[in-house]
């Protein structure tokens, strides 16, 4: 068999997905499951003291979180690093880094709550509670839940170590769209509006919605958030929105410095900024890419409707509008990934779904060690797949 032959036998299992037979996406399967599962399992032996073998605290992020908590109910400035790297000393007297907080003020509601506590009892808490909303909600998309697959799932097993608050995320955008297409507007608009303490996530919800028309699940959004922020300030102290704001350009400007790691992060911009492009250009191609996805996607939502292919693809544009996105982030994929696996696969997206089920296993280390940016590529792969999916459809559901 001749080299061309063979090119062409591997590019047409791609195509077709014929490579992936069920036995070998069980084995795949079985090997990101242990690998998960040994990986957490290895965190929690090597633990002492609450540490891990690099002297980090046993949930990284978290401490941010709850830190915040403490900051507020002693009614101080969670957005002040020194108040809130000394809350964080609390419980982590010989820190190795600090861990910044720059989400808004929405988000010091849940923080007050984990404040209430010890940290691993908080900890625990917070991992049951979003863990516990992140499986209601894949059960609502997929009917029933594949335990295997999401033992598998890599950004299932990062968010679960990092203490992140991704698993909410995902909870309140995966249930508000689902939601909104099965015309539960009320409770839609009420999920959206409470993952704006995660606003960068939520850049296409209103384009998406306006779009598709769903002028009641906006309007119940709207009074959700108008809601949220007057509860903050009567909370908090009107004061607090300026502390934020006070915090947003060191933020910013940490970000477009690389004070993250490039390598770390998974969009387009920090992708260009890892293999040297200058801010100035990394931010323009950002931008066109997050504007393309969102033309890309108004187009379709006004053509179809809020269908379940159209929410898939954009909560999977969700990660390509941002600048700001990691690993973790990726358990949005979630449901896109449902979506794909559920129905009757056209050209390409098997591989492609396959591939962006196992891209945060490697993009991180990919990204830190030889500077190969993967996720935005493979990402905007499967946005494209949903896209021509949801452009397929027959007409508009209602």
């Amino acid at each position: 068999m001749g080299q061309d032959e063979t090119s062409g036998g591997i590019w047409a299992a791609a195509r077709s997905g014929a490579w992936l037979n069920p036995q070998r996406v069980r084995a795949y399967l079985w090997f990101l499951a242990l690998a998960n599962g040994l990986s957490l399992a290895w965190l929690l032996i090597t633990a002492r003291g609450g540490l891990d073998p690099q002297g980090r605290l046993l949930g990284t992020d978290f401490v941010s979180f709850w830190a915040a908590g403490q900051v507020v109910q002693a009614g101080g400035n969670p957005y002040d690093a020194v108040v809130h790297a000394a809350a964080q000393g609390v419980v982590w007297p010989n820190q190795t880094g600090y861990t910044a907080f720059y989400y808004p003020p929405l988000f010091l509601l849940w923080c007050w709550l984990l404040g209430l506590t010890g940290y691993f009892t908080a900890l625990t808490g917070w991992l049951l509670a979003t863990g516990s909303a992140f499986l209601l909600v894949v059960r609502e998309w997929a009917w029933r839940i594949n335990w295997l697959a999401l033992a598998a799932f890599p950004p299932l097993s990062i968010s679960l170590t990092h203490g992140q608050t991704s698993l909410l995320l995902a909870a309140l955008l995966g249930g508000g769209f689902l939601c909104a297409v099965r015309g539960q507007v009320a409770m839609a608009g009420l999920l959206f509006g409470l993952a704006a303490f995660k606003p960068q996530f939520g850049l296409l919800v209103p384009v998406v919605l306006i779009a598709a028309r769903q002028w009641r699940v906006i309007g119940w959004a709207g009074v959700t958030v108008v809601a949220s922020m007057a509860l903050s300030s009567l909370a908090f102290g009107p004061g607090i929105w300026s502390q934020w704001l006070d915090s947003a350009s060191p933020a910013q400007a940490a970000m477009a410095g690389g004070a993250i790691g490039f390598g770390k992060m998974q969009s387009l911009f920090a992708g260009l900024r890892l293999i040297g492009v200058p801010v100035g250009a990394a931010y323009a191609a950002q931008g066109f890419l997050g504007f393309s996805v969102a033309a890309l996607l108004a187009r379709v939502a006004w053509q179809r409707g809020l269908t379940r292919d159209v929410a898939a693809a954009a909560l999977t544009g969700a990660l390509l509008a941002t600048p700001f996105v990691l690993d973790y982030d990726f358990v949005l994929l979630a449901f896109p990934l449902i979506v794909l696996v559920q129905g009757a696969a056209m050209p390409w997206e098997r591989t492609i779904a396959a591939l962006a089920f196992a891209v945060p296993a490697f993009a991180r280390p990919l990204g830190v060690l030889i500077g190969v940016p993967m996720a935005p590529v493979i990402v905007l792969a499967l946005f494209l797949v949903l896209l021509r999916r949801a452009g397929h459809q027959t007409g508009p559901a209602r």
